[in-house]
């Protein structure tokens, strides 16, 4: 038993009180299919002493069952849960688990290396401090290796440790470590992750990931484990201008009007001039209000509710800013990155929802301004973004939107396009610029109504294309 069980068992308080103070690191594992993503994490809790007897059991049953690691135990049972995972041997889908040691906690995200799992991925990703991305020593780096890196780039994920997985299948040699190494740093130059971090492992038998290997005496590094509990993680960019996307308007009696959300960004304090928009309205913010009281100060990550001094309008999707700061873009045109996340193409012309923090508003993809192959990191024309693609796309809504660009702010830079007829989601995206309003195309009243006509017809129709249709009326009027 570790000591964090013993203490669990012995002071609950005590751990509790250890466990506030303790800083949270969020981190995603991806690669490429089987380089042993699930086995690293279930080796990490396996070695940390972090794995109840029970659940120890119940995986070397499993083990049995499944067959996947040749009689040995599957540590990657510890977080594939679905059926269909454990009998394949893969991971579909987002599988998070929390462990902590003396000095850090961790959230784990860890996702699937299949290319048609890649929008699994993102999601995992976007809530990540942290990246480990593995490679298998005898593959070396992989489509999926730089499709992953490349997202982990977009998604401004500044800390990435590149585990070189399986080296006991290729004898520890330093030599193919090396190679895949610089095959990597090659192709991240391109990319924007300013801190990489390498580390020779094998997940399977617990070399480097906790213990130091005795087979490697050639690697003088940190373990795995040693680096995820000292890289520091910089939270500089939640230390900016304040912004607080409204959620909710809290209105329980006549005596009391809130404004609920979690601060995207920077700090408020009590007394502090605000600005909604997009409206311009200013007042003074008059209470922080809590389930545990009234704060003096809330900063980003908090989930609070806001009372104001004046009776302003103020709905859900409106954004909260301090007078005295930097002011976010309001307008309806704006670049961004957009992965595709449906197996229907992204088109430009087509009406979609996008869902901006609280706000929805309906618009347009005006065009694909390029798309990016994730192999070469070059760019090139496209009229579609398919499952899995990435491209930079430009946006036009039907009404104003407030935003940041991604890297400045991830809560007000991000967004989700939905489509109108079944509401799934069909992309993730990171905004870069916003465009002047001055140089969008209003739509006339006659393409709205053909718009509009169009989603009617393929709700009513699906089956029919447009000339079908068409050819239909015209019968219909003839007779």
């Amino acid at each position: 038993m570790s000591h964090q069980s013993e203490l669990i068992s012995g002071d609950i308080l005590e751990y509790l009180k250890q466990h506030e103070n303790k800083d949270l690191l969020r981190f995603i594992t991806c690669g490429s299919v089987d380089d042993g993503k699930s086995t690293l994490i279930g080796r990490l809790l396996h070695d940390s002493k972090l794995i109840f007897e029970d659940q120890l059991a119940a995986i070397e049953r499993d083990s049995k069952k499944y067959n996947t690691t040749d009689q040995e135990i599957d540590l990657a049972l510890l977080v594939d849960g679905l059926q269909a995972e454990r009998e394949q041997g893969i991971t579909i889908d987002v599988a998070y688990r929390y462990f902590s040691t003396d000095k850090r906690k961790f959230i784990i995200a860890d996702c699937p290396g299949h290319e048609q799992y890649t929008r699994n991925m993102a999601t995992g990703a976007s809530t990540s401090n942290l990246a480990i991305i593995l490679i298998d020593a005898r593959r070396g780096v992989q489509t999926q290796t730089r499709r992953h890196s490349y997202i982990v780039s977009l998604l401004g994920i500044r800390h990435v440790i590149v585990a070189v997985n399986k080296m006991d299948l290729v004898d520890y040699s330093e030599d193919v470590y090396n190679r895949i190494r610089d095959e990597y740093l090659t192709f991240a130059e391109h990319l924007d992750i300013p801190d990489i971090h390498f580390v020779p492992i094998s997940a399977l038998r617990g070399d480097n990931v906790v213990s130091r290997s005795e087979a490697a005496p050639w690697y003088q590094g940190a373990t795995l484990m040693h680096l995820l509990e000292s890289i520091q993680i910089s939270h500089d960019a939640g230390l900016g201008a304040f912004r607080l996307p409204v959620q909710y308007v809290n209105r329980p009696n006549l005596d009391f009007r809130g404004f609920c959300g979690t601060i995207a960004s920077g700090a408020v304090h009590p007394g502090d001039l605000v600005v909604a928009l997009p409206s311009g309205k200013q007042s003074r913010v008059k209470d922080i209000v809590t389930f545990d009281g009234n704060l003096p100060r809330a900063s980003v990550g908090q989930a609070v509710t806001l009372t104001l001094e004046d009776e302003i309008d103020i709905s859900r999707g409106d954004m909260l800013v301090r007078a005295d700061e930097a002011r976010p873009h309001v307008s309806r045109s704006f670049d961004a990155d957009l992965v595709a996340m449906s197996d229907a193409p992204l088109r430009p012309g087509k009406e979609y929802g996008f869902k901006l923090g609280g706000k929805y508003v309906t618009g347009r993809i005006e065009t694909i301004l390029h798309r990016t192959d994730v192999n070469t990191l070059q760019n090139s024309a496209a009229d579609a973004l398919s499952l899995n693609e990435i491209g930079l796309c430009r946006i036009v809504l039907n009404s104003p939107a407030v935003f940041d660009p991604y890297r400045e702010c991830r809560g007000s830079g991000s967004l989700i396009v939905i489509d109108r007829l079944n509401n799934g989601t069909v992309a993730a995206g990171m905004i870069r610029s916003h465009n002047d309003d001055a140089g969008v195309v209003e739509l006339s009243q006659w393409q709205l109504f053909e718009q509009e006509l169009d989603l009617l017809l393929q709700k009513r129709f699906p089956q029919m294309s447009r000339a079908e249709l068409a050819s239909k009326l015209l019968e219909s009027d003839r007779g």
